[in-house]
């Protein structure tokens, strides 16, 4: 149930970041550049709206690594994002653990488990978790507070701040994107201490991903547990 909320807070997070786009009217003081360093382009936030917003799928592989709850846990595998509001992470191991968020619930199922944990995917909206922000339709300027651009090695740039739907669960966001806006790596620290960290790669934009890839079909004989609500 504990990882089941892990996902659920990373995926909203993705959510509060992809809600429909009004126009941007960013002014970009607002943003901390470091004194003595090379300024990054002045539209970089732009730039990963735009190139996220366009995308109709993405398919990419990508490791996760949570630390928190005593836990030190390092997973892998397979994300498919479909607009509008479809997710598929497809671990490596164990063969057949899925998250699922099929536009209705999101589903969690590991092979073996004794029960399929389910939530309504309007729950899991109002977590507001940031991987949401893949699927596009991003705000990054107004759902931040007081983001911070820094450079980083190998031409990319760090985008630091807090979600300002979730500010009282997380503490941070932290995001690598290169100069055209694409998203290497994603971390989330929350209040408690427990950070999750996301790296991609292999991306895949615009992949031809069929729509069964969502549906999640639960196995006969293993109940259906609906999670608790978000607190």
């Amino acid at each position: 149930m504990k990882l089941f909320h892990t996902l659920a807070l990373i995926f909203t997070l993705t959510l509060t970041l992809t809600l429909p786009a009004l126009t941007l009217t960013l002014t970009l003081p607002a943003l901390a550049q470091p004194t003595g360093t090379a300024q990054p382009p002045a539209d970089l936030l732009r730039r990963v709206d735009d190139h996220y917003n366009h995308l109709r799928t993405l398919r990419a592989r990508y490791t996760e690594h949570y630390t928190g709850m005593g836990l030190d846990r390092t997973e892998s595998g397979t994300l498919e994002l479909q607009k509008p509001g479809l997710m598929r992470w497809s671990y490596d191991a164990p063969t057949g653990k899925v998250f699922i968020l099929d536009g209705k619930f999101a589903w969690f199922y590991t092979p073996g488990d004794a029960q399929i944990t389910r939530a309504p995917a309007k729950q899991l909206d109002d977590l507001r978790t940031p991987l949401r922000l893949l699927l596009g339709h991003t705000q990054l300027a107004k759902e931040l507070d007081h983001p911070t651009i820094t450079p980083a090695p190998n031409g990319t740039f760090t985008i630091t701040g807090t979600p300002k739907a979730m500010a009282d669960r997380v503490r941070a966001i932290t995001l690598s994107v290169t100069t055209t806006g694409a998203i290497q790596t994603m971390k989330i620290e929350e209040t408690t201490g427990a950070v999750t960290a996301f790296t991609f790669s292999s991306q895949q934009e615009n992949a031809p991903i069929p729509r069964s890839a969502f549906v999640f079909t639960p196995p006969a004989g293993v109940p259906i547990v609906n999670a608790p609500p978000p607190i």
